[in-house]
């Protein structure tokens, strides 16, 4: 397969998967590849996610280093599909990378797993809302950039309205509800798009007010990415000029539990619908 100079965040990970598995058996990179007829330095490539590999390969790589969870081994397998080309890969050399891995994340998760204290989740924002957001980017970006990255972020909401989305839970403070990005009608109209994607089955949005005093996570945006199988789960942390994935065993058991203290501070379903719906009526 063709050599890549910018692995995405999911080639990177597939990598990172084969090398913990080759690590655990116990070999090295040249025993790795005698066992599949490649070089030493080719394996090195695949671990970087700087080659792919095919589902034989990947299979009998996994047959060698003794791994017997057949449902991860058929979670990588799929990892390594890339016969078709998705909708965020028209965005690449337009906007950072990190917009497009975290498009490609949401799309292959089972379920979705939001906190947020000063924003509405990406997925649930308006056009305007999005775009009175980053019409406040330090530097000021110009316009053709705010258009593309509205569009991103548009396109990216799509995941929830396909044929089989992902299971989405939000949890919002009270925060970021009363946030008026864009003025009054703005907010306003964002409150309403909050309360109708909260109508969906798969759906739930959960408040922390500012009552509950603080919380386990107060001040990070946190997506959580629940994959086929736990081990491939990847979270994502936003900052002010970019994205941070993390997807060790241990801190994805860390965000685990981060996300049952903060439903232990958030009002159930109905009461976070009543309690946004009288924001908006206050705004």
């Amino acid at each position: 397969m063709p050599s890549r100079s910018h692995p995405t965040q999911r080639q990177r990970r597939l990598g990172i998967e084969l090398r913990k598995l080759r690590e655990a058996a116990g070999m090295s990179a040249p025993e790795a590849g005698a066992a599949v007829n490649i070089k030493a330095y080719q394996v090195s490539h695949l671990e970087a996610g700087r080659v792919g590999v095919t589902p034989n390969r990947l299979r009998t790589l996994a047959r060698n280093y003794g791994c017997a969870d057949e449902a991860l081994i058929d979670a990588l397998v799929t990892m390594s599909d890339e016969r078709d080309k998705e909708w965020w890969e028209e965005y690449r050399g337009v906007l950072p990378d990190f917009f497009l891995d975290i498009a490609e994340i949401e799309w292959h998760a089972k379920r979705l797993r939001n906190a947020l204290t000063s924003h509405i989740p990406g997925l649930l924002q308006t056009e305007d809302h999005a775009r009175a957001i980053f019409d406040m980017v330090i530097p000021e970006l110009p316009a053709e950039q705010v258009d593309a990255r509205v569009a991103h972020r548009l396109q990216r909401c799509g995941v929830l309205d396909r044929k089989d989305p992902p299971a989405y839970d939000a949890i919002i403070h009270e925060s970021a509800l009363r946030m008026q990005f864009g003025g009054r009608d703005v907010a306003r109209a964002q409150l309403k798009h909050l309360l109708d994607f909260g109508e969906r089955d798969l759906v739930s949005l959960r408040v922390i007010p500012f009552e509950a005093g603080g919380f386990p996570g107060a001040g990070q945006t946190v997506l959580y990415a629940c994959a086929t199988v736990p081990p491939l789960d990847t979270v994502q942390l936003d900052t002010s000029y970019g994205s941070v994935f993390v997807d060790s065993e241990e801190q994805l058991a860390n965000y685990r539990r981060l996300f049952s203290k903060m439903e232990l501070c958030a009002l159930d379903e109905r009461e976070s619908r009543q309690f946004i719906h009288s924001i908006a009526q206050q705004i």
